[in-house]
């Protein structure tokens, strides 16, 4: 091995150590150092093996790109493709794909164990809402002074709470007693990924009836999607 090759390879191999990374994109058109390749067609057809010289030349004829699908076969397999369309329209898939993806969100509700029922019907209407959306609840009793000594307030409260939004959600964690809280968390019936598209569906019957009632006041519209309120008081 010749001084200048031993450089090069040392170079190379120190660049990864050092945080270099190698491309993940294909090789593409003249970027392609092998004889022959596999070639397959603009339609997906099978044209065979053939000369790269060749490969490219039906590339430029045909105005598209030669880009390498597997590197690693023997011949390497490339096809003629539009590369900078494929390239958006990938992009556009996993933007789209990233965008319907459904996280498990954990809220929290927190209530005091002689809470006004003022109090208990607006807290129990916005567990309701996010056990609708296809969150998880984590529900919190806070006890302070002699309330300490006072436990099974807390337990049926919770016990309560449950069986008030049973319809929506069920008890995926029992009530446990943590230092001065009790807790317990709801998980709701639906999935996200459902909850999500029937909130889509919502919004698309809205517009649609919007459309078909122009003369309908704004305030009107307004007044059926009333506005999220905080979750904690």
């Amino acid at each position: 091995m010749s001084i200048q090759t031993y450089t090069a390879v040392r170079q190379t191999v120190v660049g990864c150590y050092r945080g270099g990374s190698i491309s993940a994109e294909p090789r593409i058109n003249d970027r392609i150092r092998v004889p022959e390749v596999r070639l397959v067609g603009p339609s997906g057809e099978q044209v065979g093996i053939v000369p790269l010289a060749k490969a490219l030349e039906l590339a430029q004829e045909y105005d598209l790109d030669l880009v390498e699908v597997a590197a690693n076969a023997r011949p390497p397999v490339c096809k003629l493709m539009d590369y900078g369309k494929f390239k958006y329209e990938s992009a556009m898939k996993a933007r789209e794909a990233r965008k319907n993806q459904a996280h498990t969100v954990i809220k929290e509700m927190k209530l005091r164990p002689k809470i006004d029922p003022h109090d208990y019907d607006t807290k129990k209407g916005h567990v309701v809402r996010f056990l609708k959306q296809g969150d998880k609840v984590k529900i919190t009793i806070m006890f302070r002074g002699r309330e300490q000594s006072r436990p099974e307030l807390g337990y049926r409260l919770l016990q309560r709470l449950a069986e008030d939004v049973q319809d929506l959600g069920f008890v995926e964690s029992n009530p446990k007693q943590d230092g001065r809280n009790m807790i317990m968390v709801l998980g709701p019936h639906k999935k996200k990924t459902e909850a999500m598209a029937e909130a889509r569906e919502a919004q698309a019957a809205r517009k649609a009836e919007a459309k078909a009632n122009p003369g309908r006041s704004q305030n009107a519209s307004d007044a059926e999607v009333p506005a999220e309120e905080p979750a904690e008081a």
